[in-house]
């Protein structure tokens, strides 16, 4: 090889080898010194957290109220249920239903179960509930569901103990008719939370019943 040939390819050789150098070492400078966005970087990605509304309510209740959903039964097929603060007090799985009325006793101010009981209004003793109704102490939130036949043995007393606790439909309730009520003892105005269906024949949706209802809501501590 002549020596300006031999000359050149070193010359070739030596920027080849230097120009590598250089690349090598622009590309490592830059990715240390390259910064992702805080929101691209490692431990961005945000946990998505599902949020319980207490008692499946369409949306939470604000500070110092209760959440509460109170379900009547359907027919008598399906039995009804209460809860309230997320805590399900009756219920057909907590088997603690039966037909007439279910009634769940709540305080207040604390929000804790006071008593839960059932009382049939078909058959049974309707001086049973007078008694329990006339017990309520002030400050204690009512809760009632009706399952099956909530009229039968409604008497005109029981019918204004209800209506003293806040009802407007309580002096209608008849034989298979669907109600859901939330009051309190000697409230000065109509209860907010209350919804009725009466037993209309052919207009039902289950044959013999109307339709299940569904209420909810939140209540303010210390309203009643």
């Amino acid at each position: 090889m002549r020596p300006s040939g031999l000359f050149r390819f070193l010359a070739f050789i030596f920027a080849l080898v230097t120009s590598l150098i250089f690349i090598r070492s622009y590309v490592s400078f830059r990715m240390k010194t390259i910064r992702l966005p805080r929101w691209l970087g490692p431990g961005s990605a945000k946990k998505i957290e599902v949020v319980k509304i207490k008692c499946d309510l369409s949306k939470p209740c604000p500070d110092n109220f209760f959440a509460f959903k109170i379900l009547s039964g359907a027919a008598n097929v399906v039995g009804p249920s209460i809860c309230f603060e997320d805590h399900m007090i009756m219920s057909p799985v907590k088997d603690n239903i039966g037909r007439g009325l279910n009634i769940a006793l709540v305080n207040g101010s604390t929000g804790q179960v006071v008593r839960q009981d059932s009382f049939d209004m078909y058959s049974g003793d309707p001086k049973l509930l007078v008694k329990f109704l006339k017990a309520i102490p002030e400050g204690v939130l009512v809760l009632v569901a009706s399952y099956d036949d909530p009229g039968t043995k409604m008497t005109d007393e029981l019918r204004k103990l209800f209506s003293d606790l806040g009802s407007s439909y309580a002096r209608q309730l008849g034989f298979r008719d669907s109600w859901v009520f939330l009051g309190a003892r000697d409230m000065s105005n109509k209860s907010p939370f209350e919804q009725y269906l009466k037993n209309m024949g052919n207009k039902n949706k289950y044959e013999g019943w109307p339709e299940l209802l569904e209420l909810e809501g939140c209540v303010p501590r210390k309203v009643f």
